[in-house]
């Protein structure tokens, strides 16, 4: 009994680990300092967002406990359950009593005073569904026939998510798609031609909307609506430029007082940046470069083909959000709603994300991960 339990618990990445359990806890602490004066206005408790967020981080820690104890070699019975209850909440989004809207977009479902965001299960069921196909027959992967399924999946998934309307989960989905089409073997003449009409129907996506457009252009100008469209990425910039080098320390950021929209998530890389400045950033980014990393390793270090597409495909949407977060708060690229994983508030997204850890361990387990 005891030999098998030191089998079970002996190797794997526990490196990865620990940095995800500190990542989800810096997050907790920037979730208090970025919403304690709203949620004690709003709710008459400074501490409303972060109980959320401590509810979140339990389940999510019990989840990466389960993935990583859980053979991921078994998932591959789940990929069509997973796959089905994906395009079901999603769909259910826009069913009146069950859809929940917020802003003017329906990207939750309610039960009771319980939400849900279907496009963070949408995700993982993509990573899924491309793994268990791929695993089958990797050469089906060098023909433009024999990606199609994967297309055809992701294609759905996407249009269900931009229809609510969430443009930015969109992209995050069709980036994913191909990045883990691109790791699978695509070809490059393949890979450009699918490049090329996404980037298309990127644009025709703005154009069709009138905000996408007025978001596009606070973009290029935020200067030209100050109260409008461009408040939002002034403001963030205001956060990080008084946070200078070293910033003007914990819990004293200024912005959150009302002045900078959604603080303690899409935009909490703002307040961290006020508060702990560009040095204190360097470290952070550290942080999320070295979860980045130690999933690349384990990728590469996977036994096996399903193992390898499962931990590329969790590192890349890992990856693709954080640095699409801080291109949004930085202004590089137009203002969109999209959460910095393990750290925004959100408890959906925590979950999952941290359920996704535990396979990557899992992985790194089974492939003899060591340093």
């Amino acid at each position: 009994m005891k030999e098998r339990l030191l089998k079970k618990y002996s190797g794997g990445d526990y490196l990865l680990l620990a940095a995800v359990c500190l990542l989800a806890v810096i997050g907790m602490v920037f979730i208090y300092s970025a919403s304690n004066y709203s949620a004690n206005k709003t709710y008459n408790d400074s501490f409303y967002f972060v109980k959320k967020q401590g509810v979140g981080i339990a389940l999510g820690i019990i989840a990466m406990i389960l993935t990583a104890t859980f053979d991921y070699h078994k998932l591959k019975k789940f990929v069509i359950p997973v796959s089905v209850i994906s395009f079901i909440t999603l769909v259910l989004v826009f069913i009146p009593g069950i859809g929940v809207e917020n802003y003017g977009a329906k990207r939750w479902i309610g039960f009771g005073g319980v939400t849900l965001q279907p496009s963070e299960i949408a995700k993982f069921s993509l990573i899924l569904f491309c793994s268990v196909y791929v695993s089958k027959n990797p050469e089906k992967i060098k023909s433009f026939l024999g990606i199609l399924p994967v297309l055809a999946f992701g294609g759905a998934t996407c249009l269900l998510i931009i229809i609510e309307p969430n443009m930015s989960i969109t992209v995050c989905v069709g980036m994913l798609m191909l990045t883990m089409l691109f790791a699978a073997g695509m070809k490059i003449k393949h890979f450009a031609c699918l490049i090329i009409p996404a980037f298309c129907a990127g644009v025709v996506l703005i154009l069709i909307e009138p905000y996408r457009i007025n978001r596009l252009m606070a973009f290029l100008n935020p200067w030209s609506s100050p109260k409008g469209e461009g408040y939002q990425l002034l403001q963030s910039l205001y956060a990080l430029g008084s946070g200078g080098w070293f910033g003007v320390g914990l819990f004293n950021s200024r912005q959150k007082y009302a002045f900078l929209p959604f603080a303690e998530s899409d935009f909490i890389l703002s307040v961290i940046g006020e508060e702990i400045g560009f040095i204190g950033l360097i470290f952070f980014f550290a942080l999320l470069a070295f979860i980045i990393f130690r999933g690349l390793k384990s990728a590469s270090r996977a036994k096996d083909v399903f193992g390898y597409m499962l931990a590329v495909g969790i590192t890349m949407i890992f990856g693709i959000q954080t640095v699409v977060n801080a291109l949004v708060v930085t202004g590089s690229i137009p203002p969109t709603g999209l959460p910095l994983p393990l750290v925004s508030s959100g408890n959906t997204s925590i979950i999952i994300f941290m359920a996704e850890m535990g396979i990557l361990f899992n992985i790194s387990k089974q492939g003899s991960l060591t340093f």
